[in-house]
Formats: structure tokens, sequence, C-alpha cells
């Protein structure tokens, strides 16, 4: 009787977590606006290959693999990648198989201008991003653009020290050009730069992306500030932004109807503690995290917090400058959110000068993914990176009242796992499926209660060089064999397809497997 019981609360239990839990009720395409753009992203380094044919010149990131293999934790880079140079009809014809309607993905610089504006545009790139760009507006998907993902000509190093000497803001406004001009009459959707606030952080602080520069006590580099470069170089890449933004409302958007926005990284802050101190931190991290970049675009100058805690570090805009930026507002914002984490006042109570090597450190404050003991969510193969689907909806709700309700695409969201699983765990990702489903869930409630979101992309449709961790992590809806390059679906690419037909996957975790 007592074990009858204990099992009906159990399942009275399990009801109730069914009721409350939105991610647990499933999930229906027809929940999202009519016209929502649902896709799957790539960037050019991170899949294409072919690092040096067709005339495509060395990019930050050939150097930097092929020179500091050390940095890497596997050691390997981008040189084949996923071949997607060679084999993109194939991955079009998996994009278009999920039933998506729009295509993020990137131009290599390098591909396009091997030398910057001084070496001429390489024809051969230009055709090769034709043919990419005609191929999937022939299969009915929207192409949506980035200029910027994190490679540049290597060659910009060298001239301008990269994003640390105002002359790339020319040579960015002008690869700009040349690639509106181009392919401008079938691209709507451009970005022009992806995640700035964490490219400069990550290479201009902690040193870890080139040009690899910081200064004590974030790391141990060979040169670099890591109190003052960061924002000299996202200071150039604003102004970079505003540049191409000026040029294409200028010249191109009447004729081209297209619109031209920015991706920014967006972590959810919350307060380790409900102290005034930490509730203040949270907020100071969402300046140094979001409106570092979004409040010039929009408002004319940085937020108060940095002008505060970084005082001459900080550069300022001239009146010209101010005004270029504000004439010239992003027609959106891309929002790349994966986690959500716990933040530590460091102003009240100073912090271990070490635990400033965090990301955050400048905002002075510490980054904790566990209160109490307590994880804050399911880590995932991404150090600090956890399943917090919640932290969809605040962070849209943001960016959304803060910027006076600009249009919102997120851009990236994704779930990763580490290379050497079990292929059975690669391939079953229920994981990926539940992430997924999640926030998807936590955006359509966003939606429902009147943000303005217009689209949602899912990184990656294949597994592909991440970066720093080169190979040992994957975050694709089709698994890849970097031996033979065979792609293969996993469960959570059947899952995004099922979803997107409209058939409500809910609770495909248990019933769905890859092999099925």
């Amino acid at each position: 009787m007592a074990a009858a019981t204990a099992m009906a609360m159990a399942m009275l239990a399990a009801l109730a977590i069914l009721v409350l839990l939105p991610s647990a009720r499933g999930l229906d395409r027809a929940e999202f606006p009519p016209g929502f753009l649902f896709g799957v992203a790539t960037s050019a380094y991170q899949v294409e290959g072919a690092y040096l044919e067709d005339g495509k010149g060395l990019s930050n990131w050939d150097f930097f693999t092929h020179t500091n293999s050390r940095g890497i934790d596997d050691g390997r880079n981008g040189d084949v990648a996923d071949d997607h140079y060679h084999r993109y009809m194939e991955d079009l014809e998996i994009i278009h198989s999920l039933g998506v309607n729009s295509y993020r993905f990137s131009i290599s610089w390098a591909r396009i201008l091997p030398r910057g504006r001084l070496g001429g545009v390489n024809s051969a790139g230009i055709d090769f991003y034709d043919r990419l760009i005609a191929a999937v507006v022939q299969k009915g998907i929207e192409p949506f653009v980035t200029l910027h993902h994190f490679d540049l000509p290597h060659e910009m190093e060298t001239r301008y020290g990269g994003w640390l000497g105002a002359g790339i803001r020319e040579e960015f406004d002008y690869y700009a050009d040349v690639c509106f001009k181009a392919f401008g009459d079938r691209v709507k959707f451009w970005a022009t730069f992806n995640e700035p606030n964490l490219f400069t952080r990550l290479a201009y602080v902690l040193g870890k992306y080139p040009p690899a520069r910081c200064s004590a006590p974030f790391g141990t580099c060979d040169s670099g500030n890591s109190h003052r470069e960061p924002y000299v170089a996202a200071h150039n890449m604003l102004l970079s932004h505003a540049a191409a933004v000026h040029n294409y409302k200028k010249n191109y958007q009447a004729t081209q109807g297209g619109s031209i926005g920015i991706v920014i990284a967006m972590k959810w802050y919350e307060p380790l503690t409900n102290t005034t101190e930490d509730i203040l931190a949270a907020r100071r991290a969402l300046s140094f995290e979001v409106d570092w970049f979004l409040e010039p675009i929009f408002f004319g100058d940085y937020p108060r917090e940095m002008h505060e805690l970084l005082a001459s570090n900080l550069p300022k805009f001239t009146s010209e400058e101010k005004s270029l930026l504000q004439k010239n507002k992003a027609d959106f914002i891309g929002v790349n959110h994966y986690t959500t984490i716990y933040v530590k006042d460091c102003i009240s109570s100073p912090c271990d000068l070490n635990t400033y090597e965090a990301y955050e450190g400048n905002a002075l404050v510490l980054a904790t993914g566990e209160r109490d003991g307590v994880a804050i969510g399911k880590p995932t193969a991404f150090d600090g990176y956890y399943v917090v689907p919640e932290g969809m909806e605040q962070i849209v709700k943001y960016v959304n009242q803060r910027y006076t309700n600009t249009p919102v695409y997120v851009t990236e969201n994704g779930y990763s796992q580490y290379s050497n699983n079990t292929m059975d765990e690669l391939m079953n990702d229920g994981e990926r499926v539940n992430y997924l489903q999640g926030y998807l869930t936590f955006l359509s409630s966003a939606i429902r209660k009147g943000a303005n979101v217009r689209g949602y992309f899912v990184w990656s449709i294949i597994d592909n060089f991440e970066w720093t961790f080169g190979f040992t992590v994957r975050f694709g809806l089709y698994h890849v064999d970097y031996e033979t390059q065979k792609r293969t679906p996993k469960m959570s690419a059947k899952w995004y397809r099922d979803f997107l037909m409209g058939s409500r996957p809910t609770d495909q975790v248990q019933t769905l497997r890859a092999d099925s």
C-alpha cells in the first residue's frame, strides 16, 4: 500500500513538472509569427577549408593556427575544416532537407581581398560566393550574410596592427562595399560583425585569439595592454560598422531592399546573491557585454558604467563620429545567446586578481557557474556554458526594451558535446534536443509577451572547427567524420526537421533515434 501511494505521488509530481515546465509541453512552429526566419548557421573559417586555393590570401586564423598550434586544444587548424568550399552543394542539400527558410554564413575577407584594398579583388573569391548565394536562393532559402566572423586578411595585422590601427576602418568599408556591390541584389540581410564584444576580449584581453595580445593579470602574452587595447579595437570596429552602414543605406539599400545590422554575443547575468552589490554587478556585466557595442550605435556613446570604471582607457568619440553612429543605426540586432551565469561584485569586496583572467574581468565582476555548490544549469562541453533556457527570454526582453523595439534575430543558439563521447552519444544527442526545445520555448514566450523577434538560427548545421577548441567539441546537427568528410544526421537534425515541418515533436527525446 505504501509503495502504491509513493508511486502515485511520484506520478503526480511528474505531471506537475509537465504542467509547470514550458519546455516539457512540446513546441509548435505555429507559435512563431508568419515570415519568421528559421535557419542554421556556419562561418567561413570554421567550415570552408581550401585555405590557400583560388587566390585566397592568408587570414589571421591561418597564421595563428600555423604558428601557435599550442593555442588550439588539439593543435589542429582549419586548413580543410569541413571542406565546405568544395562540398557546399552537398551541404545546401542537407540544409534544404531540414525545411529551413534561411541560412546564415560569413564571407572570408581574405578570399575576397587577399591583401586588402591595395591588392585588388580576387575574382575567384567573388565567383565562389556568387555560386553559393545563387544556389541558396535557388532553393528558396534566404541568405543571411556576415562580413566579419573573427577572420581578416593577415596583412591587416601586419599593416595596421589589426583592429588597433585606425587605418583598418577604411579597409573594412572598402571590403563591405565590394560585397554589397557583388552580392547585394540577392542578399537581404547583412551583419557587419559577429560577436565583436567576444572577439576583442579574447584577442586583446585574454590573448587567446589572434593577434594574441594581453597583459597581467589577464594573461602572459609577448605584448599588449588588456586594460586599454580591447577598447581601442572595439572603437575601430564600431566606426567601421558605422561607415559600412552609412555606405549601404546611402548607396544600396533603396535599390537592393535589404537591411543591415550587427551580431552581439549575449550571456544573461544573474546576481550571485540578492545583495545590492551583486545586483549592480549583474547590471554592470550587461553593460560591458551588450551595451558596450549597442549604446554607441543607438545612442552615440559608451555606457556610463564603462566611463566610470575605464576612465582614460576608454576612447572618446568626436562629435562627428557620434553623429555618424546615431544617423546610421542598425536595422536589426543579432543575438548570439548560449548561456546564463552568476556574477559577484568585485568592487565592494575585491576578488583575487587571478580571477580577473575571467572573460568579464574589466567589469570588476567575477563570473561563476555555481551558487552554494549548485550549478546554475547542466554544464556543456564549452567551459563556463550551462543549460539555462530561461535566459533566452530574459536577454531578448532586455534588448527589446533598451533598444526601442529594434527587430531581433537570434543568430546563434546551440549545444556542445565533447568529440570523444561515444558515437551513440554523439548521434543520439537527446541533450541537444532538450536544449533547443527549451530555448525555443522561452523564445516563444518572449514573443507572446511582445518581444520583436524575427528569426532563430541553430549553431551549427555541421560539426566544425571551434576556434581554440579545435575539433574537440561538436555543435552540429549533422555529425562530420573529419577523415572522410561524411555528414550524418543526428537525432537533433531529425527533431529540428520535424519541428519545422509542423509535426509538433513532443517527447521525441524518448522515441526518436538518429538511426531510426
